[in-house]
């Protein structure tokens, strides 16, 4: 009997465990990305703010098109980075569009993160590196 008890809470544990490690919306953290190009920051303009779209569980590009990946965030003008908010811990993939007018171009480029489960409740920096 004791061994089936020790069995059951394992199972439990380690289901409670991968369970969490779900990513997606509905969580309390904020990823805060800036976009880079050639390490300086590309800000966020009325007539073409930086986006930054997300697809959850994934370490990989999906894809470059909006329908590749589960959400997206927009940048507010005047400002140099853009607001990821309520994310659950987990692997995501980032991928980032801005325009950089020092060149009069569109920037894009990706990046796998994770979202640990110690910082769940985090604001956490993220330098996007992008190329035209």
């Amino acid at each position: 009997m004791k061994k089936i008890i020790s069995v059951l809470f394992v199972v439990i544990v380690m289901a409670s465990i991968l369970s969490c490690k779900k990513a997606g919306t509905g969580g309390n953290s904020t990823l805060v990305v800036y976009l880079k190009h050639h390490s300086l920051v590309i800000p966020n303009h009325i007539g073409s703010p930086d986006t930054v779209f997300l697809k959850f569980n994934a370490k990989d590009l999906p894809g470059t098109t909006a329908a590749d990946f589960d959400t997206y965030f927009v940048g507010e003008d005047g400002e140099d980075h853009v607001h990821c908010e309520e994310l659950k811990p987990g692997n995501y993939y980032l991928y980032g569009a801005g325009f950089d007018t020092t060149i009069s171009q569109r920037v894009t480029g990706g990046i796998p993160i994770t979202i640990k489960h110690s910082d769940k409740d985090s604001e956490i920096d993220i330098d996007l590196p992008v190329t035209e």
